[in-house]
C-alpha cells in the first residue's frame, strides 16, 4: 500500500495523540501542510514567528498529552525554531520538528561539486548540522523507504530515557510522493524492564547514618512520569523536602515536610536546611549552578551527595567528585522497585523540628515588607495565589519577573508552573501560555511576563484574540531590565547601560488594545485586590499592565562568591544567629 508522505506523517502523529501542529508555512513546506485539508483529527495552528511555533510546542508537551510538533519552511523559517528547540533540549521535553527543504537536485552535494558553495537552492541552509548539538536527532531525508519505522525511531528517542527534541528535514520532492508503508515496529518499552544495579542496603544505610538528610526535587520527576511512584516512596520518610526550580510544581506548597525552593534566588530557609545537612538525596535534578551557586566548594560543605539520575553523563561530570554517590537508574524504575520492599528508618524528629523552627523564624520575622508607591511584585504574587483556580498553569518568562514569582507563588495541588529553565530566554511565557491552553483548554493559563520580554514574541497576541483564549497575561512592568539592572547595580558601579539608559517603552496597555483584548493596569498596591477580582471573573482574554518600581530589586539573593546560606540581604541579628547554632 502506498500513501502520500503528507498523509503518512499526519497519520504518525494522530498515532501519538498530536491534536494540534504549530506552523509558520513557505514555499518548501507548503505540500505537507497541504494534507492537512482533508483531516478533522489534527489541526494546525498558524504563528506568527517559527521561534514561537517551538515554544508553543514546548510547552504543549510540558503540561499537555507529552509530544507535540511544529512545521516551518527552509532557511530562515528554520533558523528560528532554534531558540525554542534549545528550551526543549535543556529542559529534556519531547518534541518534534518537521522542516521542509530544496528539491534534492537544488541541495550542495559532492555529486556535482558544490559541496563547498555556501548555497544552492534558495533558502537552502543545513539546519540538520547546526541543530545536531541541540537535538537528541536531528536527519535529513534521504530516501522514500521506512519511513514510518524512522518516524517511530525518532518518537522513541525523543520521549524516552532523558527526553528531548527531535529533527527531520524533508526535502520538496519527497513530500510529493507516494510512499510504500511499511508496518509499524515499536522499538520495545524497555525502561522499566531494564535491569539497572541499584544497591538498595547502600541507600539504605547511608539515610540511617545521616543525622541531618534532605531530598532535593528536580523536574525529572516529572520527566519519568514517575509522580505517582515517587508520593508513595516519600510517604515513607520524616524528611525535610526542598525543590528546585525545575520540581517546584511537583508538590503543593503545603506538602509535608516541604521547605520551598534552594538556588541562587531561593528562599532563606530551604537554602540554610541544605546548607546545614549531613546527606543530599538529589531526585531528578543535576544540581546546576543556579542550584548549587558558582562557588561550589561552599555548596552543603558537611554533606554526601547521593545522586539518582538517567543520564550517565550528568553522573559523571567533575563536580562534587569527592563526596558524590551515583545511582544510575531511571527514576520510575527506582521508586518502583523501592516501593516493593519493606525499609524502616529513623524519623529525625530532632532535625525535623530544628527546620520548622527555622523556617517559621524566617517567614514571621524575615518576611518582606514593601512600601511602594506603585506596586510590590512580592504583593501581587501573594495575592494572586488567592485568586488564581486550583487547576491554573502559570507560565512565566525569565528576568525579575520569574524570581519575583518563584520567591512567592504558593501552588495548590492540581496547579502546575513552567518556564523554559535551562535556556531561559526572554519572549518564552506567551507562546508557552498560548501552548498551553491548546493542550488544555478548559483550564486557567496565568501568563507572567515583563516589558522586556513582552516584545520578543508580541506577535503572538493576535492568536490569543483569535482563539478567544482565557489567558491572563501580566505584564510586570518596571521600564527596563530590573534583573539586569541589579547586576550592574552590584558589579558594574551602577552605569546601567543598555538596561534602562537606552531602553524606552512604548504605551503597553496600547499594545493590549491594538489586539483587541480587554487590559486593565494595576497601579500600585491598593489596587491589586480590586484589579485581580474583575480579571479573574472575566471570562476570556485578558492584558494587565502590573507598574512596578523600576528601582525594585530581588531579594534575596545570592552575590558572587557566597554560599547559599548567606543570601543577600545578609542577616545579622542575635535571633537570627541562635537560629543557626541550632540547625547546625
Amino acid at each position: 500500500m502506498k500513501k502520500k508522505l503528507g498523509k503518512l506523517i499526519l497519520d504518525f502523529l494522530v498515532k501519538k495523540k498530536v491534536k494540534y501542529v504549530f506552523i509558520l508555512n513557505g514555499g518548501a513546506i507548503a505540500f505537507l501542510i497541504d494534507f492537512f485539508k482533508d483531516r478533522n483529527d489534527i489541526k494546525y495552528v498558524c504563528v506568527n514567528h517559527e521561534q514561537a511555533a517551538a515554544m508553543m510546542a514546548d510547552a504543549y508537551s510540558r503540561v499537555g498529552p507529552g509530544f507535540a510538533a511544529t512545521m516551518v519552511t527552509s532557511g530562515p523559517g528554520a533558523t528560528n525554531l532554534i531558540t525554542g528547540i534549545c528550551c526543549s533540549w535543556f529542559d529534556s521535553i519531547p518534541t518534534m520538528h518537521i522542516c521542509g527543504q530544496v528539491n534534492q537536485s537544488d541541495l550542495k552535494s559532492k555529486d556535482n561539486n558544490t559541496i563547498n558553495c555556501r548555497q544552492i537552492g534558495f533558502q537552502e541552509t543545513d539546519i540538520v548540522s547546526m541543530t545536531k548539538g541541540i537535538t537528541k536527532k536531528s536527519i535529513q531525508l534521504n530516501t522514500s523507504r521506512n519511513i514510518n519505522k524512522l518516524l517511530n525511531n525518532l518518537y522513541y528517542l525523543s520521549t524516552n530515557d532523558r527526553g528531548g527534541p527531535v529533527l527531520i528535514d524533508i526535502p520538496i520532492n519527497y513530500q510529493k510522493k507516494d510512499i510504500e508503508v511499511d508496518p509499524i515496529k515499536l522499538p520495545p518499552k524497555k525502561l522499566l524492564n531494564r535491569s539497572y544495579k541499584i544497591n538498595f542496603n547502600k541507600f539504605n544505610s547511608l539515610i540511617n547514618n545521616s543525622l541531618r538528610p534532605v531530598f532535593i526535587i528536580g523536574a525529572g520527576i516529572r520527566l519519568s512520569k514517575s509522580e505517582r511512584n515517587f508520593y508513595k516512596f516519600i510517604k515513607k520518610f520524616n524528611i525535610p523536602i526542598v525543590t528546585t526550580w525545575g520540581g517546584f510544581d511537583i508538590l503543593p506548597f503545603n506538602f509535608k515536610n516541604y521547605f520551598g525552593n534552594i538556588g541562587v534566588y531561593g528562599q532563606r530557609a530551604a537554602n540554610l536546611i541544605v546548607q546545614n545537612s549531613d546527606l543530599i538525596i538529589a531526585l531528578g535534578t543535576r544540581l546546576d549552578t543556579r542550584v548549587t551557586g558558582s562557588n561550589i566548594k561552599t555548596f552543603a560543605p558537611k554533606a554526601k551527595l547521593l545522586i539518582i539520575d538517567i543520564d550517565k553523563n550528568e553522573l559523571n561530570k567533575n563536580r562534587y567528585s569527592n563526596k558524590k554517590i551515583k545511582i544510575y537508574s531511571d527514576l520510575n524504575y527506582f521508586f518502583y522497585k523501592f516501593n516493593q520492599e519493606s525499609f524502616n528508618y529513623k524519623k529525625f524528629f530532632d532535625w525535623m523540628k530544628c527546620c520548622q523552627q527555622v523556617n517559621d523564624f524566617i517567614n514571621t520575622h524575615v518576611e518582606r515588607k514593601y512600601k511602594s508607591k506603585t506596586t510590590s511584585p512580592y504583593n501581587f504574587f501573594d495575592l494572586l495565589n488567592e485568586y488564581s483556580s486550583k487547576n491554573a498553569i502559570f507560565v512565566l518568562d525569565t528576568g525579575a519577573h520569574l524570581t519575583w514569582g518563584m520567591q512567592t507563588i504558593k501552588l495548590k495541588k492540581k496547579q502546575r508552573l513552567i518556564s523554559a529553565f535551562g535556556n531561559s530566554p526572554m519572549g518564552y511565557a506567551l507562546p508557552a501560555a498560548i501552548g498551553s491552553y491548546f493542550a488544555n483548554t478548559f483550564k486557567q493559563i496565568i501568563c507572567i511576563t515583563g516589558d522586556g520580554s513582552l516584545h520578543i514574541n508580541v506577535q503572538e497576541l493576535h492568536l490569543v484574540h483569535k482563539y478567544n483564549m482565557n489567558i491572563k497575561i501580566f505584564v510586570l512592568n518596571n521600564e527596563g531590565y530590573g534583573i539586569i539592572k541589579q547586576f550592574q547595580g552590584l558589579y558594574l558601579n551602577g552605569y546601567y547601560e543598555g538596561s534602562e539608559k537606552g531602553y524606552t517603552n512604548p504605551d503597553i496597555l496600547a499594545i493590549g488594545k491594538s489586539y483587541k483584548i480587554k487590559t486593565f493596569i494595576i497601579r500600585n498596591n491598593k489596587s491589586i485586590e480590586t484589579v485581580l477580582s474583575k480579571v479573574m471573573s472575566y471570562n476570556g482574554p485578558a492584558f494587565i499592565n502590573v507598574v512596578v518600581d523600576k528601582n525594585q530589586t530581588i531579594e534575596p539573593k545570592l552575590e558572587f562568591g557566597n554560599s547559599l546560606d548567606r543570601l543577600s540581604p545578609i542577616i545579622s541579628t542575635k535571633s537570627y544567629t541562635d537560629m543557626m547554632k541550632k540547625i547546625s
